[in-house]
């Protein structure tokens, strides 16, 4: 079983680190959730790849530090959605 979760910790670190997704778009791509996805990428994959988890928490930490731009963008969005209406 530890096998199996290191591998998807490993497989998610790839996709992250490839695609720049946030833990929330990690998660709908695997079908895990969110706390799964956060969980094997900051405390798994630690203890299995240090040199992986720090490339890994470069793009978590970049993804924290804007989202609260994308939380703007998507009010945004949607009121425009509602006055269009």
């Amino acid at each position: 079983m530890t096998d199996t979760i290191d591998q998807r910790a490993r497989e998610l670190a790839a996709y992250v680190l490839e695609t720049g997704a946030t833990v929330r778009e990690a998660a709908e791509r695997f079908g895990v959730s969110k706390s799964t996805v956060h969980k094997d990428l900051t405390q798994r994959l630690e203890q299995a790849d240090r040199l992986l988890w720090l490339r890994v928490r470069r793009v978590l930490d970049r993804n924290k530090a804007q989202r609260h731009l994308r939380g703007g963008e998507a009010t945004r969005r949607r009121w425009r959605a509602k006055a269009e209406k």
